[in-house]
């Protein structure tokens, strides 16, 4: 369960989401949010430290706190999966499973999901899209032992994170990400509806729970008319954000 400063910063950024305070405007003062949310000025204090430290806020002693940057980018150093940045946004997102199959784990597999040689893992591969437009493949391998789960989750689910949350309680809390550009290669061209060896942004991942387990690592390519990274940075936040282009 989360603390309530935590539930509370949410609260605030969901709020941002929609607008309720944009860029350049103030928050209201610690002690009309303490009562809106019925805590004390030091739980309110303890979220929008969360909320400066993100980089949506800034703090400045003695003064109401002012609205930096709105989330309809997704800092890098919040762990939310494609559905969920996209629905921040207001768009739909979209997903299908192309290709689904077990193997046995390659070195590589071994090394980023720590498991023994022989282990059995599911490689998925599956196009994302936003509003109905292909932009971004995932080819991504799932520990054992949370492969069965995501082999019963129909093809067309929008979110996974999502479905494991509820159907097993399972949590992703920590990701490394590695960006680099690659050449699309046929299948990638087809399924993305780009030429072939076009450029595409890759983004390479392995998530774990909050023990450090790994759940997943994954090769995701975007299309890059379609996304982009953008850094913003501060003394206390230095954030790799994801946009969609035409932002």
């Amino acid at each position: 369960m989360a603390a309530r400063h935590e539930e509370i910063a949410d609260a605030l950024r969901r709020a941002i989401d929609r607008e309720d305070y944009t860029v350049g405007s103030l928050l209201p003062p610690e002690t009309e949010l303490a009562a809106r949310y019925g805590v004390s000025r030091g739980t309110v204090r303890q979220a929008v430290a969360t909320l400066t430290a993100e980089g949506l806020i800034g703090s400045r002693q003695g003064a109401r706190r002012v609205v930096l940057a709105g989330r309809r980018s997704q800092s890098f150093a919040e762990l939310r999966s494609f559905a969920q940045w996209a629905r921040a946004m207001g768009r739909e997102a979209t997903g299908r499973v192309m290709a689904q199959e077990w193997r046995t784990v390659t070195a590589e597999d071994r090394a980023r999901l720590q498991l023994d040689p022989g282990t059995r893992v599911l490689h998925v591969l599956r196009l994302r899209g936003l509003d109905g437009q292909p932009v971004l493949l995932e080819r991504t391998v799932y520990a054992d032992w949370i492969s069965t789960a995501v082999e019963h989750i129909e093809a067309d689910c929008p979110s996974v994170t999502q479905r494991l949350l509820d159907d097993t309680g399972l949590v992703l809390a920590y990701g490394e990400h590695v960006i680099d550009a690659v050449a699309a290669s046929a299948r990638d061209a087809e399924l993305l509806a780009v030429r072939r060896t076009s450029p595409l942004l890759r983004v390479r991942r392995v998530t774990t729970t909050r023990e450090g387990r790994p759940v997943e690592w994954s090769d995701d390519r975007y299309r890059p008319d379609a996304v982009r990274f953008s850094v913003h940075t501060s003394i206390g936040n230095n954030a790799l954000a994801r946009m969609t282009a035409d932002q």
